[in-house]
């Protein structure tokens, strides 16, 4: 599946939203298309599980179709998507933190790679990509250990490139309210993984 920019699509996601609440539901396979694997590894880095953000990914279309008639096309359809996905996973960390026992590890059992960093090809010595490995372990760890509300504004930001404004939007809060949350985040990132960091 190639991945389409979300930016890059709004009037082909208006079209699709039009046609799906006029029940055409291949226009669902068609946002599916565009959006599902980014909203995948979005929801891989919230969630750090490859299982629960595949339910979670799946759900989240679910939704777009259920509530479709809903859609205020006034309003970005990946902002739209990307709160209905976001609140689920608000619901799924609830989920966890009654029921602690879900495994936070987020690399693939299959491929034995983690969500954000691979390998090259080419280059690094055996030596240097353990430590690389080790770094990115850290790097998760520390991501994973930031609360829901820093946590998901620093995702939306750094991995899905979105503005404030649009965070604001899937997370219902002021623009700088996303600024502070995402500077908390930064704050408690450097000083988590600063002595790693320094070393690398």
């Amino acid at each position: 599946m190639s991945v389409t920019h979300l930016e890059e699509s709004p009037d082909a996601d208006q079209s699709a939203m039009r046609r799906l609440a006029g029940d055409d539901d291949t226009a669902l396979d068609d946002l599916m298309e565009r959006h599902g694997e980014r909203l995948f590894h979005y929801l891989i880095r919230c969630l750090q599980n490859e299982t629960e953000a595949a339910d979670l990914a799946e759900e989240t279309f679910v939704r777009v179709y259920l509530h479709r008639a809903r859609f205020d096309p006034r309003l970005k359809f990946s902002t739209w998507l990307y709160t209905i996905a976001t609140n689920l996973v608000r619901d799924r960390e609830r989920a966890r933190r009654r029921h602690p026992h879900v495994s936070l590890d987020a690399v693939s059992a299959d491929t034995g790679r983690d969500f954000r960093e691979t390998l090259p090809h080419a280059g690094p010595s055996p030596r240097e990509a353990v430590e690389a490995g080790e770094r990115a372990a850290a790097v998760r760890r520390a991501v994973a250990a930031l609360p829901d509300e820093l946590r998901v504004p620093l995702v939306l930001a750094e991995y899905e490139d979105k503005s404030h404004a649009d965070i604001a939007a899937i997370l219902r809060c002021s623009p700088k309210a996303v600024e502070m949350r995402i500077y908390r985040a930064r704050q408690q990132l450097r000083a988590e993984l600063g002595p790693l960091l320094a070393a690398a």
